[in-house]
């Protein structure tokens, strides 16, 4: 996001102050004032709510901790590291407990430039090597049962290579640099055309991009900002379609036909307060994809310890 929108990038390595608010344009700039062993402790809430028609079918809310170090500052870059601890959810179901223990104890590690826009993660073959250890070890627990196979091997393949870690497994890491390495002017709308990760398919979304600075807190030093993204539908719904084709063919069963897709959507709302010194102190990030009189609704809330 932040890199697509060149016209806002403020290259600012030389400053030595929290200069990020600047009342006089009304604008506010997000960089990261960090140092070498900066930590700091959030609590992340992800809950998922499946409706049909009017009626909520199901709510799943799951809760964490991170611990977020910063393990090396350079001029141009941040090497970071993010620790997940205390993994907890609201299901009774025995087997989920134990899907969502996967994460447990798991470190990312992952680079930033100098401003604090998110470049890549480092330790991917290592978190690769821990999910493949941790579902061979489930595999024993879940010895015939099929359904649960499967599941881990959907867990594997999204933690399988750089880029399906970057794109899928890390959702939490890129909500919280979102809106890092850029500066927004007061009630100013920024309009992109974006590609976002398509995990169905192999040509990534094109989708449309809004993000504006909403409010300014001088005397808190903090600043909220907002974006919207909105996924191409005729992209969403042709991707669709050829999943639920493939599937069918697999599954030797009836092929859905294209009329039967309606109503495709997919939409992302961020919203984050950022203090001047490039901390998020909270951030909630709601996806809501519909099909047909049925909404499923992501929501991530990111908060400070």
């Amino acid at each position: 996001m932040k890199n697509k929108i060149l016209t806002t990038v403020c290259l600012l390595s030389g400053l030595t102050t929290f200069g990020q608010i600047n009342m006089k344009d009304s604008t506010a700039q997000v960089i990261t004032y960090w140092e070498k062993g900066d930590k700091q402790n959030y609590l992340v809430t992800a809950e998922k709510i499946k409706i049909k028609g009017t009626d909520t079918a199901s709510r799943e809310k799951t809760t964490y901790n991170v611990q977020i170090t910063v393990l090396s500052k350079s001029e141009k870059s941040y090497t970071i590291e993010w620790l997940y601890k205390d993994i907890k959810s609201n299901s009774q179901n025995a087997k989920v407990q134990k899907l969502l223990n996967i994460n447990k104890d798991m470190k990312v590690i992952f680079k930033t430039d100098e401003l604090g826009t998110f470049i890549e993660v480092t330790n991917w073959k290592e978190i690769k090597d821990y999910i493949q250890k941790t579902t061979s070890i489930l595999r024993k627990d879940f010895q015939g049962i099929p359904e649960m196979d499967n599941v881990l091997k959907q867990i594997e393949g999204i933690y399988s290579t750089k880029e399906a870690i970057e794109s899928v497994s890390i959702k939490d890491i890129q909500q919280f640099h979102t809106f890092h390495g850029a500066k927004y002017k007061l009630g100013e709308v920024l309009e992109e055309k974006l590609k976002v990760p398509n995990i169905i398919g192999t040509e990534p979304f094109d989708s449309d991009l809004t993000i504006y600075l909403d409010e300014i807190n001088e005397k808190d030093n903090n600043f909220i900002i907002r974006a919207t993204q909105i996924v191409n539908k005729e992209q969403l719904t042709n991707a669709m379609f050829n999943y639920f084709t493939t599937m069918a063919k697999n599954m030797k069963v009836d092929p859905p036909k294209r009329e039967d897709l309606k109503a495709l959507g997919n939409e992302t709302l961020t919203a984050s307060r950022i203090h001047g010194t490039g901390w998020v102190v909270y951030s909630v990030q709601t996806t809501t994809i519909t099909s047909d009189n049925v909404t499923n609704i992501e929501e991530r809330i990111i908060e400070i310890q």
